[in-house]
């Protein structure tokens, strides 16, 4: 699994870092800031809505009862709550999108990438002596990005040109 994804155009971006900090333009700073963050909110809300809609079946009780969850985490909801977005313009400049895995409860941590190899497989309510396997669809992220990543490029090229043309 893509771990995150980044707008980045390294070359173009700290060029304009260093321009900007030349200039002192605090608000074109910000500007650029809060319209890069702007930019990667779609692909955010798109991956949230992926996870959240995402079908994970498995192939039955086989007549076997079954019994109350012994968490009350909604699991979809939690992963698509820690998807972030972080931007930087200084260092290594650019827009990230994520998942925090500090959002995660520790039991989750390597979850979205388990689901997003569309395999998960889990001990039976807690028991390590039995084990089950539910699938999902494969990819949910790397499909999304691949999806909205034309978008964000564009996006982010025409920030970097508008910011460009003011400090000139």
């Amino acid at each position: 699994m893509v771990s995150d994804i980044r707008i980045t155009n390294t070359g173009s971006l700290i060029e304009l870092q260093r321009r900007l900090r030349a200039a002192g333009h605090e608000n074109i700073r910000a500007s650029m800031q809060r319209r890069l963050r702007h930019a990667a909110e779609p692909l955010r809300d798109d991956l949230q809505s992926a996870i959240r809609g995402l079908d994970i079946s498995s192939q039955g009780r086989r007549g076997r009862p079954g019994g109350p969850s012994p968490t009350t985490r909604p699991l979809r909801a939690t992963i698509a709550d820690a998807i972030r977005i972080s931007v930087r313009t200084a260092g290594n400049p650019g827009a990230r999108v994520w998942v925090d895995k500090g959002r995660l409860p520790a039991d989750l941590r390597k979850m979205p990438g388990a689901i997003n190899t569309g395999r998960i497989r889990h001990p039976v309510y807690g028991n390590r002596r039995r084990w089950v396997q539910q699938n999902a669809t494969p990819l949910w992220w790397d499909n999304t990005v691949r999806k909205g990543r034309p978008r964000m490029d564009r996006e982010a090229a025409r920030i970097l040109d508008d910011v460009r043309r003011r400090l000139e």
